[in-house]
Formats: structure tokens, C-alpha cells, sequence
């Protein structure tokens, strides 16, 4: 994707207005799941679509700390371990906790995103239910990619804060290079006001 032609980011009430659609939407818990594993985790839509329980459970078989998303479920070799937004995680639990009530429910193996049809969904449906989500919002210019853009974003702009740096930010993206994370960032035009009235 060209740097001209970028997905926007979502500002904080962007995102509480999509997670309020959803939730007064049928499935609207898995779909506030799939919403949240692109803005609080940087899922890519692909990834969303080959993330399986498996990948979120912890050895005592709850939802853990930590996605462990292996090379096949990512794009190209881009396998790596995110730690767990907490609210992720509380809705993650919630639908784990209504999936496993399920008859014929089997954790090692199941899927977190299915659909009324199958017991596993691809990535163009992940990508046409984020346009449908946008598109009934009223947010222009959003894509499936805006979460993800918006968690690289928020990352770079927190990341020195709690003594990290930005090649912290450019594995939890599941980058190879330092560049394509950057090319992610979006500036902060008053920041860079602040930074230079403090020179």
C-alpha cells in the first residue's frame, strides 16, 4: 500500500463508536473480538481469520497473557508473540467461555473466528465485514488495515514510555524490516509543535 493511499487510524472515540455498533449487532461478540485482535493486538485480517484457540490458551487451558501466532497463521514469516490487551483478553474469555459450551467443541484444534456457516472464516470475509463496520459508522477512508495502522501508531507513541524502542514496536507489527513499521506510523502534527517550542 502506498504511503499516499494509507488506511486511516481510528481516534479513541472511533473506536468506542465501532465497538457500540457492534455490540447492539447480532454476533456481536465475535464480531468485538475481530475488531479488537486489529486495534488492540495489530492482527492483520488474515491472521484473524488462522487464529485458533490454541493460539490464545495458556497451559491450564484459559484464555492467557499472550497470542502465539505461528509463521503459518501470519504473512510470510512474520510469527511472533503479542502480550494481550486486557480487554481483549476479558472478551476473548467471554467468547471462549460461550465456544467450549458448545457440543463437539475441541480447543486444541477450533478456530476463535467462525462463522453461522463454517467453524472457520478467510481473510476477504474479515476484510468485507470491516468495510460493512466502517461503512456503517460513517468513517471514511477505514479498512480492514486501520486497526492494525492504529495499534502500530499508538505503540510508536507509547512504546519510550514504559523503556522500550521502536524495534519493540516492530516485532509486535511482525515486521522484518524497520521500515515497513515506520511507513505504519502516522505523525502527530502537535507533537512535532511541542517538540520544537521545547528545543
Amino acid at each position: 500500500m502506498g504511503i499516499g493511499k494509507q488506511a486511516k487510524i481510528l481516534s479513541r472515540t472511533q473506536i468506542d463508536t465501532v465497538l457500540g455498533l457492534l455490540r447492539s449487532k447480532r454476533l456481536g461478540l465475535r464480531n468485538e473480538v475481530i475488531f479488537l485482535l486489529s486495534v488492540r493486538a495489530g492482527l492483520r485480517a488474515k491472521e484473524i481469520a488462522h487464529l485458533k484457540w490454541a493460539m490464545v490458551l495458556d497451559p491450564d487451558g484459559e484464555v492467557g497473557q499472550l497470542i502465539q501466532l505461528p509463521n503459518q497463521a501470519t504473512k510470510g514469516s512474520s510469527g511472533r508473540t503479542i502480550p494481550v490487551n486486557k480487554t481483549l483478553r476479558a472478551k476473548l474469555a467471554e467468547l471462549f467461555d460461550q465456544e467450549r459450551a458448545r457440543r463437539g467443541f475441541e480447543p486444541t484444534s477450533a478456530f476463535v473466528i467462525t462463522t453461522a456457516c463454517s467453524q472457520r472464516t478467510s481473510a476477504q470475509v474479515i476484510v468485507n465485514m470491516f468495510q460493512r463496520w466502517y461503512r456503517a459508522a460513517g468513517l471514511i477512508g477505514c479498512s480492514s488495515h486501520s486497526g492494525r495502522r492504529t495499534f502500530i501508531t499508538n505503540a510508536a507513541r507509547k512504546i519510550s514510555t514504559v523503556g522500550g524502542s521502536i524495534r519493540d514496536v516492530q516485532f509486535l507489527a511482525g515486521h522484518s524490516s524497520l521500515q515497513t513499521t515506520q511507513r505504519y506510523i502516522e505523525g502527530d502534527s502537535e507533537a512535532r509543535r511541542r517538540v520544537v517550542d521545547a528545543l
